[in-house]
């Protein structure tokens, strides 16, 4: 079963599919029920502003429900659209899978330019946005859990789940778990604005030390396309935890270029103020090109939207290695022709799956409201002193005291959130890595990663009895 592979997004996606395919045995029928989206919703809805009534355009796409709650972001863009919805919600169907996070996949979109309205407008029209979708049952802790995504944050988020408490009075008290990626205020989890980039980080360290390359990390010239919140926290953690030097920042408002090494800690500081690459005091700007993606580099991490790595320009990219931080940088026809060439590419659905993992962290906290840590933090603590006793009696010498609280110390929410995500990111990618090197077959991590992810999906269903 193939399909040939057009322009979209959506196409490029289901062609993926249809490549897994042929490497499993499936009952017939089943290929087509696990690619096709069991639903998509498309709302227009009118909000009374600046004097008039103003209609807006949002969809929510229900891409598999082999287990529930769904689970996906909710972008705000002017050019969204149904169609990258759809190629969305399969994404996360194929990235909640491949990860163990127990979520079907859902994405939805809001069609609106953010830096078009104020924030109180942006909170009306977020607070419709929500009346519609739970009218049709698209956000609820049990059936369909959004979360932020381009052009939405913790901000959207709050008010989304403020909203739906307030009209769901049966649903009070899990009420906070309809959406994830809430402020620490409002029932939010520590870590999860850093999620998606800290996991493309480890999922980057994890590949080079697999194969030996550990200390190439350190050595290598990493260039980011988009420098927003996953761009900025994978160079943040990059150059925090690894020691890597980014020598590119590619934004759309000019380029940034310096072979010593780019300073990403007073980057994100200088772009957090509002201000633009453009006036940032180090460094070699130029003004923005399609072609700067084919700037010379050890390793590239597209982490702006889809489709910036195409036919049209595969064949001059430089990168060795192409972390796909964003959803799709890479369409259908690109990512063959970077394979032939040797490029290595860490796929979408592994790459920046950080952010699902830390959602569901921050969902499992809202369901049992306790804080990760709570029930075993004093027996840690009287088990490492227990320890640090047995060690000063034996040595008949005292352990500094530095060195002793650190031993009785437990980790913070966010010490073991950090873990958590790490644990099963790599996980994932091994995953990936192992299911590659016994099926030489695949060629790509890509399809490795969707073949995997689709037999758990067939065996959910197998369980369903479908």
């Amino acid at each position: 079963m193939t399909s040939q592979p057009g322009s979209t997004f959506l196409d490029s996606v289901e062609a993926h599919f249809d490549q897994a395919f042929d490497h499993i045995e499936l009952p017939p029928g089943l290929a087509e029920r696990i690619k096709a989206t069991n639903s998509i919703y498309r709302v227009t809805f009118g909000v009374r502003l600046r004097g008039e009534l103003i209609s807006f355009t949002g969809w929510r796409a229900v891409h598999s429900e082999h287990v529930e709650p769904v689970k996906g972001g909710i972008r705000y863009a002017a050019d969204a659209n149904g169609e990258e919805v759809e190629a969305l919600a399969a994404l996360m169907t194929l990235k909640n899978a491949l990860s163990g996070v127990p979520f079907g996949g859902s994405k939805g979109a809001l069609r609106i330019d953010p830096r078009d309205w104020s924030e109180a407008e942006i909170e009306k029209i977020t607070r419709r946005f929500t009346q519609e979708l739970a009218r049709r049952g698209l956000i609820s802790p049990g059936r369909n859990v959004p979360a932020p995504d381009m052009g939405t944050s913790e901000r959207e988020m709050a008010w989304m789940a403020d909203e739906y408490r307030r009209i769901s009075p049966l649903e009070t008290l899990n009420a906070a778990a309809c959406v994830t990626g809430k402020p620490l205020s409002r029932g939010g989890i520590a870590g999860r604005t850093e999620a998606t980039g800290r996991g493309v980080a480890y999922v980057l360290a994890e590949h080079l030390e697999r194969s030996g390359r550990k200390d190439d990390l350190r050595d290598a010239r990493v260039v980011i396309q988009g420098f927003g919140n996953v761009g900025s926290h994978a160079a943040l953690t990059l150059t925090r935890e690894f020691g890597v030097r980014v020598t590119g920042v590619l934004e759309r408002d000019g380029c940034l270029f310096d072979e010593s090494g780019i300073d990403v800690e007073a980057l994100a500081a200088h772009l957090a103020k509002g201000a633009g690459i453009q006036t940032f005091h180090q460094g070699q700007v130029e003004l923005p090109a399609p072609e700067a993606i084919c700037v010379d580099c050890d390793i590239l991490i597209p982490a702006a939207q889809e489709g910036v790595i195409t036919a049209a320009n595969a064949h001059a990219i430089k990168a060795k290695i192409i972390v796909e931080a964003a959803n799709g940088p890479i369409d259908f026809d690109a990512d063959a022709i970077l394979s032939e060439r040797g490029v290595e590419v860490i796929p979408d659905l592994c790459a920046n799956a950080g952010g699902v993992i830390v959602s569901y962290f921050e969902w499992v906290k809202n369901l049992t409201h306790m804080p990760f840590g709570l029930m075993e933090r004093r027996i840690s603590q009287r088990r490492f002193s227990h320890v640090a006793d047995l060690i000063e009696a034996a040595r008949a010498e005292a352990i500094p005291a530095k060195i002793r609280q650190d031993l009785s110390e437990t980790g913070t929410e966010l010490d073991l959130v950090r873990s958590g995500l790490e644990e099963m990111i790599r996980a994932a990618y091994r995953r990936m890595a192992d299911r590659l090197a016994e099926d030489p077959s695949l060629k790509t991590l890509r399809r490795a990663g969707y073949v995997l992810a689709i037999e758990d999906i067939a065996l959910a269903y197998h369980d369903l009895g479908i």
